[in-house]
């Protein structure tokens, strides 16, 4: 008798209801995600989840006459959410709640329900971020703020490319859009994310990939399964971090580690393709990453870390206009060599500073708080950075 891998708390339950079914004399149906061996005669059923066109009928069964005018949202719903039969009609019943029967039901409601249906199967295994942040508030280059909003356009209008115009029967692999975003830490991966979720109305996920990769051979693979399997009804975009801690183990082949660490990556790579929703790669070292992996991406973006005239926007865009803000020298702050991330730490540890002195901000609040974000990060003040502000207070 040999129950499913799973950890040893899950084991020792799976074994103990196998004793019990064995020792049971009547027929026995057992609904499970993965198959076992006992004594007893198994007769196995695969039953597949309901296809595309089988969840759109279901919606539609759903929701009568509420769902006639919302047959296009339909497709979107389902090309964004993997909900079966029990899911959909819980989805149907409180979006018609919603309405309480004003007539046609809001597509928005429809959207809010499904997300309800999925909400809290991901706590156990990532992070939910609360996006904030908008198209506004990233400062990037224009052409890398095109790539984000040519992601966007790609979740948001797969139902009509690829069942109106016919190009789901030419996609041989699964239709999930991944993308992989490099650049050092600061320079705006993690707010773009949050600006993604925030214009497509999605949940975001965040997953530390350096807890997700074990020493044990096959138990990456293992987290990462259970990762997607949790994932796969949500929608939710979900932003692997650290992904550095995987791709960084593939370099040249060695060992059985070595090419099991490969095994690993495609895994990881298959998972995201088949996924319905849209799944992120954040590293901080590309060229670590091999051609080929990168190949199987469908973005590629590169975060640059931000040059004067950026790091002069980010300034002026980290303080709210609610704010007192005093005169602030933003020509000299732009000649600080350090990223958006640290910019915002700055101007946030600046307003406590002028908050506790009762006062608005003022340079030095900003220069004293610049001093400390320096120490942290480890860089030196020097005087060719900070000219004629090098000797001011500490």
């Amino acid at each position: 008798m040999k129950a499913p891998e799973s950890d040893p708390g899950e084991r020792q339950s799976a074994n103990r209801f196998l004793e019990f079914v064995e020792r049971l004399q009547a027929p026995v149906a057992i609904d499970t995600p993965e198959r076992f061996s006992c004594d007893r005669k198994l007769i196995v059923a695969a039953i597949a989840r309901p296809d595309r066109e089988s969840q759109v009928e279901m919606w539609r069964a759903a929701l009568g006459d509420h769902g006639t005018p919302l047959y296009g949202e339909i497709a979107e719903l389902v090309e964004q959410f993997d909900l079966g039969p029990e899911g959909i009609t819980q989805a149907a019943d409180e979006a018609r709640a919603q309405a309480n029967g004003a007539g046609a039901i809001p597509s928005s409601d429809l959207w809010r329900a499904c997300r309800a249906q999925c909400a809290g199967r991901m706590e156990d295994f990532a992070q939910k971020l609360t996006p904030v942040q908008t198209w506004d508030d990233i400062v990037l280059p224009a052409d890398t703020s095109k790539q984000l909003r040519e992601i966007a356009a790609q979740v948001s209008r797969r139902a009509q490319v690829y069942e109106r115009w016919g190009f789901a029967r030419r996609i041989r692999r699964g239709r999930g859009i991944s993308a992989l975003f490099s650049g050092a830490s600061g320079v705006g991966k993690t707010m773009s994310a949050e600006a993604l979720a925030n214009h497509l109305n999605l949940d975001l996920y965040r997953i530390d990939l350096a807890g997700v990769v074990s020493k044990y051979i096959g138990d990456t693979e293992k987290n990462l399964r259970r990762i997607f399997d949790a994932a796969e009804q949500s929608g939710a975009i979900l932003f692997f971090d650290e992904a550095d801690a995987l791709f960084g183990k593939r370099t040249e082949v060695k060992d059985s580690h070595d090419r099991y660490a490969n095994i690993e990556v495609n895994y990881l790579l298959q998972r995201m393709e088949e996924y319905r929703g849209l799944a992120i790669l954040a590293t901080n070292r590309k060229s670590a990453l091999d051609r080929a992996f990168l190949r199987r991406l469908r973005f590629v973006v590169d975060f640059p870390f931000p040059d004067a005239a950026r790091r002069r926007l980010i300034w002026s865009k980290s303080f709210p206009k609610e704010a007192p803000v005093g005169e602030l020298d933003f020509d000299f702050l732009a000649r600080l060599e350090i990223t958006g991330g640290n910019i915002r730490n700055i101007a946030l540890n600046a307003a406590f500073m002028a908050a506790e002195r009762g006062g608005p901000i003022e340079l030095d609040n900003v220069l004293h708080a610049v001093r400390r974000e320096y120490s942290k990060i480890d860089k030196l003040v020097t005087e060719s950075e900070f000219g004629r502000h090098y000797g001011g207070r500490r």
